[in-house]
């Protein structure tokens, strides 16, 4: 059996010193275990040219996680730990501040990330709770028509998590399952990592530079 290739294939944006610097998006990092997934993410809507501002939520249980699974701990300082610097583009919002900017409507946001959410939270979302920060925001985006992308995080599932996914599917979210691919033959877990939020900011339409992407010029004959 013959696979097809795997390649790297840099955006026009990777080339082009000249690209706009225009998107707005939310990440929320929830209790869920994976934070090396969210870690990563954030890092490449750093680095990316396109994304002007990040508003970045961190749920009092994901700060327990962090500290657990990564080892970055202090909450006052959780952004600088998580970068590596300070960020001017990157804001941090408390979890319980329902006044923030993201929780109306009439602030412009292009797209949000919950990654990853626990079950709690998609429950939270499916179910149009907006108790804290992160299921507003999440309202907001479903009632907005706003892309919101929910990487869910929990084996196995009960009936009930399963219905909650299915709610929010039908509100508008999509469901994008913390799964690792090997496929780009891994050789670390922040690789495994990397790829999986390179997946996620693809799917927001913020393709990465050096992602792996399954060769697109081979045919179906050639996976035989």
């Amino acid at each position: 059996m013959a696979f097809a290739t795997i390649t790297h294939s840099a955006p026009e944006w990777a080339e082009d010193s000249a690209v706009p610097t225009s998107k707005t998006l939310v990440l929320a990092i929830t209790g869920a275990s994976g934070s090396i997934f969210a870690i990563q993410a954030l890092r490449a809507l750093e680095r990316d040219p396109r994304v002007r501002r990040v508003h970045l939520i961190v749920s009092p249980s994901a700060l327990r996680v962090l500290a657990e699974e990564s080892g970055i701990s202090a909450r006052n300082s959780i952004l600088e730990k998580l970068l590596g610097r300070p960020s001017e583009k990157t804001t941090l919002l408390a979890h319980e501040d329902i006044g923030a900017p993201i929780a109306s409507g009439s602030y412009p946001v292009d797209a949000m990330i919950v990654l990853p959410c626990s079950m709690g939270t998609l429950a939270g979302i499916a179910h149009g709770m907006a108790g804290n920060l992160i299921e507003r925001a999440a309202d907001v985006c479903l009632k907005e028509r706003r892309r919101l992308v929910l990487c869910v995080r929990e084996t196995p599932l009960n009936l009930i998590q399963i219905r909650n996914m299915a709610a929010a599917t039908e509100a508008g979210a999509t469901i994008f399952p913390v799964i690792p691919t090997f496929y780009n033959h891994p050789q670390t877990v922040d690789d495994i990592a990397r790829h999986y939020a390179h997946r996620v900011l693809q799917h927001i339409g913020l393709p990465q530079p050096d992602a792996y992407i399954w060769g697109s010029d081979q045919s179906s004959d050639d996976l035989i």
